[in-house]
């Protein structure tokens, strides 16, 4: 059996899809977009665990985004206390340091971490443009930049976005988000979106998505194009997300990581 943590964003539905092999599962204070069946607090972490082998689950996906939690010490139970330290170093860390902390703790109770683009492959669109306008040669050159940005923050693990243009950097992702960044950046028409994982990161938790909403806040936002790498940005319901783009002329790329 499967234990799905689900957070907010259209990619707990997609995975969950029509599978009844699946447990849903919540943090406090987070209403995913499907039917939850066990809510569970950080504090009381290890009383869940206990919880989710008690009932067979195998394995653990996590999907959708989540913020960390602020944890209440009068709240911890006693099945949680020899995870303390490790929680709370783990909050301490980066967005990726962070999940592989989590993910240790998962597969120390024998509970198999997969990511969600292994259990919706179809997710990950193929190498190519599947937009009819295509990327132009500043475009093409902001990616280059926008690939060795995402490469810098990822040594800082901070961010899997950008937005550039062929030789500048405009605005960089910080912990509210890509559509903060579109929000709060001011964009010339040469700039791009770029997103991709960290370098190093664990790609089973936190893997990078776009969908519908990311589309329109570009747009809004003024970019030129988007730009992906390819086998690593999951995009959710790319048909629809390229009707959005092509009614702007604006291409999506799906762009394979330059070789190193």
């Amino acid at each position: 059996m499967l234990a799905l943590i689900a957070g907010t964003g259209g990619l707990p539905a997609k995975i969950l899809g029509n599978r009844t092999d699946i447990v849903v599962c919540a943090m406090h204070g987070f209403l995913p977009d499907v039917p939850v069946y066990i809510t569970f607090r950080i504090e009381t972490l290890g009383s869940f665990l206990g919880q989710l082998t008690e009932m067979g689950v195998t394995q653990v996906c996590f999907a959708g985004a989540i913020r960390r939690p602020v944890i209440d010490p009068s709240l911890v139970d006693q099945a949680t206390i020899p995870l303390v330290a490790v929680i709370l170093d783990a909050i301490k860390k980066g967005d990726d340091g962070a999940l592989r902390a989590i993910i240790q703790i998962f597969e120390d109770r024998d509970l198999k971490v997969v990511g969600a683009h292994d259990l919706a492959p179809h997710l990950l669109p193929p190498v190519g443009v599947p937009t009819t306008s295509r990327p132009n040669a500043s475009m093409m050159q902001a990616a280059v930049l926008g690939e060795r940005i995402i490469e810098r923050m990822g040594a800082a693990d901070q961010g899997q976005a950008c937005i550039v243009g062929p030789t500048q950097v405009y605005a960089q992702e910080g912990p509210d988000g890509t559509d903060a960044m579109l929000d709060a950046a001011k964009i010339p028409s040469d700039a791009i979106l770029y997103k991709a994982p960290k370098p190093q990161q664990d790609r089973r938790a936190d893997l990078p998505v776009i969908g519908v909403e990311t589309a329109k806040n570009a747009i809004n936002a003024g970019v030129g194009a988007i730009v992906i790498e390819a086998g690593s940005v999951m995009v959710l319901d790319l048909d629809a997300v390229c009707e959005v783009l092509n009614a702007q002329d604006i291409p999506l790329w799906v762009r394979p990581r330059t070789e190193s």
